[in-house]
């Protein structure tokens, strides 16, 4: 094994062990906090002044948190992350054992390390699409439901909606998930803003500006609803285009790929031997597959990019 992959190993081994004390640290001043409710804790002792070393951590922490519950994915943040730096070094010890270079080691361990998070981006995207098309269906229903209520409590009308079953394709989850969290959170600001993150465009944006004026103040927003769902269907065909675009860039996602295996297959259909040596024993191969690897990698970050602004 290289130099470089030693000290790649080196590192990261040092940033799982850093993760791990903050844990540690964390569980030790939660159990002394426990014990003596009433300690002043001075912001400039040094325990204080390392856990604002964690700060970094504990942000990076509050986004999984959110972007887990936004995909309605039951699985702690910390065990992702874990998995994630887990994931992280098997990256860097195959890129070190394979490409035996430091670019090797570096790119191919965060390739492997940045995978499950980019998955997960490409799945709220993906579901973001699918709700895009029910969501004037949903908030019709919810208007229907708003009238037949008395124009008085949102949350009752949240309720009547979820119960009808009448919601399409996923948006009967995401209505759901609001109704629970304006139930059970104290928070309604807090579920407002997932709602809004979990469709991800304009529209459910003014939808959510609406919600949160019925709640914060408690007058009647029929009017604002009637004339969101009328502008809505005004633009109903421009929101037809705009998804056609969003699936050509789909495709052009995984056409980079497509093109590899089918490049390197019909290689070493015709000449199976120096293919092999090609991809595997000789160092500008393994490098070419590097930088294949890298640029499919980027144009997968850019065709989500290019989605997400167009929803």
């Amino acid at each position: 094994m290289s130099q470089t992959t030693i000290v790649a190993g080196a590192s990261l081994l040092y940033l799982l062990l850093y993760f791990m004390f903050y844990h540690l640290f964390h569980l030790w001043t939660d159990k002394r906090q426990l014990r003596s409710r009433l300690t002043y804790v001075s912001p400039y002792s040094w325990r204080a002044l390392l856990r604002d070393r964690f700060n970094l951590y504990i942000r990076l922490r509050r986004h999984m948190e959110e972007l887990l519950e936004l995909l309605r994915i039951k699985l702690g943040a910390d065990l992702f992350i874990w998995l994630s730096i887990l994931l992280l070094l098997a990256g860097v010890a195959g890129g070190g054992m394979f490409f035996q270079t430091a670019k090797g080691t570096l790119l191919f361990g965060l390739l492997v390390g940045l995978s499950p998070y980019v998955s997960l981006r490409a799945l709220l995207i993906h579901r973001r699409m699918s709700a895009q098309m029910d969501f004037l269906p949903a908030v019709e229903l919810f208007y229907q439901c708003y009238l037949v209520t008395g124009e008085r409590q949102v949350r009752i009308a949240l309720q009547r909606t979820v119960e009808e079953r009448r919601l399409l394709g996923p948006m009967g989850a995401v209505f759901e998930q609001l109704y629970r969290n304006l139930s059970v959170r104290g928070d309604d600001e807090a579920s407002l803003k997932l709602m809004a993150a979990s469709l991800g465009h304009v529209w459910a944006d003014y939808f959510v500006n609406i919600l949160r004026i019925a709640l914060m103040e408690g007058v009647p927003v029929s009017d604002s609803l009637r004339e969101l769902i009328h502008d809505m269907r005004k633009s109903r065909r421009a929101g037809e285009q705009e998804r056609h675009r969003l699936l050509e860039i789909r495709i052009a996602n995984f056409t980079p790929l497509l093109f590899l295996a089918l490049f390197i297959g019909i290689n070493i259909r015709f000449n199976r031997e120096n293919a092999y040596y090609y991809y595997l024993i000789d160092p500008g191969g393994r490098d070419m597959l590097l930088n294949a690897l890298l640029l499919i990698f980027s144009s997968f970050l850019m065709g989500l990019w290019l989605s997400r602004k167009k929803l």
